[in-house]
């Protein structure tokens, strides 16, 4: 089984993604957790943040993802993957395959802003250190029009989310 969760960044995809790990292991299932993020540092350096880098990457991660769920391993992706048309084309290729919204507003993500990037991407037009794509605020962010599971981070605890989300993928696992 393969869950790709796509959300802005700052939504808590990767907290939720660990935080389910731990859950589902403890009761015996076999997770891997694909952050784009870390792929991007450590094996996709090449990639920029185009339209075409970022289906690129979101195609890998599955392919990656896909290898692990042959092996009976749940692989959780987490990645923004902000673009409806690759969620689906994913959706369509492999079978067994979940999208899961995490979803949270734009004042949330602002005021969590960790790596400081919306503070960034607010900055006037032409500032050094304006951020020119950053997903949601100056590039797209397309909401899932298929969608398994939506959690919303800013109306539910980490805790809430988890149990959630291990919920939904011990349902599946269970069909």
């Amino acid at each position: 089984m393969i869950i790709q969760l796509t959300g802005m960044s700052g939504a808590g995809k990767t907290s939720l993604s660990i935080s389910t790990k731990k859950v589902l292991q403890e009761k015996g299932i076999k997770v891997e957790v694909l952050d784009a993020d870390d792929y991007r540092q450590n094996v996709f350096k090449e990639l920029g943040y185009t339209k075409e880098d970022r289906n690129d990457n979101i195609r890998r991660l599955a392919f990656v993802a896909n290898k692990f769920s042959q092996q009976g391993i749940v692989a959780i992706i987490c990645a923004i993957n902000p673009y409806d048309a690759i969620r689906n084309e994913l959706l369509e290729k492999y079978s067994e395959m979940y999208t899961v919204y995490v979803q949270c507003d734009l004042e949330t993500l602002t005021q969590r802003d960790t790596k400081g990037l919306y503070h960034k991407a607010m900055l006037p037009d032409g500032h050094q250190d304006k951020i020119y794509n950053l997903t949601g605020v100056n590039d797209p962010f397309e909401v899932p029009q298929v969608c398994h599971l939506t959690i919303e981070t800013n109306k539910e605890t980490l805790h809430e989310s988890t149990q959630r989300l291990a919920q939904f993928i011990q349902s599946k696992a269970n069909n």
